[in-house]
């Protein structure tokens, strides 16, 4: 083959791979931004997906039904963690307390949801503590249980924990989905942001597979 020839090939070559490869992970700073400086994450190994919400939140509430949908269905190499932030809200904090009370007692798998639809289609005021603890109890959470947690240094840091990770994200609206660390996917709708958020994962896996 000459050289003329081995060329058109190699631009034929190119421009299909370049068809073929992830638009919305081409497009820094439309799709999504860069996160600087990259966080680590808490699981090494692994691509850690984080979304960043607050049950006080109607978009999450809407956004969480196609986010658990879409997590269960990720492969082994992919993480995902909920990260409950206030943006300084004292009501939020009180449901931040309550995401991280429910996951203590074992819990927050089954009645994640239903904190959702208390605060969004019943209207039961779970921003106080105290209406929070009797909804948890009749759920089945043992009232101890509950209590302990709930006022417990553990939760109050995790609380602690989330706000400091939004700050660092630079986050500005929830829900936000920030992939492995150095990108965040945000003011989108909801099917976009989880499609960028595969094609980020797939990047992610890309480039540490090019570090071996």
């Amino acid at each position: 083959m000459n050289n003329s020839r081995r060329g058109a090939v190699r631009a034929l070559l190119a421009g299909a791979l370049a068809a073929n490869l992830p638009a919305f992970a081409q497009t820094a700073g439309k799709d999504y931004v860069p996160v600087q400086p990259a966080q680590p994450g808490d699981t090494p190994g692994k691509i850690e997906v984080l979304e960043f919400f607050s049950y006080g939140c109607p978009h999450c509430n809407d956004f969480n039904p196609l986010i658990h949908a879409w997590a269960a269905k990720l492969p082994a190499d992919v993480v995902f963690r909920k990260v409950p932030i206030t943006f300084g809200r004292a009501a939020w904090a009180n449901i931040a307390r309550l995401y991280y009370t429910l996951e203590v007692t074992g819990d927050l798998g089954k009645l994640d949801g239903e904190v959702f639809k208390a605060i969004h289609v019943d209207r039961v005021n779970l921003f106080d503590d105290k209406v929070a603890a009797e909804w948890a109890a009749k759920k089945g959470v043992d009232p101890k249980k509950f209590a302990d947690a709930f006022a417990s240094f553990g939760v109050m840091s995790k609380v602690k924990r989330g706000d400091q990770m939004a700050q660092a994200y630079r986050i500005q609206g929830v829900p936000s989905l920030a992939v492995d660390g150095k990108y965040l996917v945000s003011d989108k709708s909801h099917n976009d942001m989880l499609a960028i958020a595969d094609q980020l994962i797939a990047k992610s896996r890309s480039e540490k597979a090019g570090k071996k």
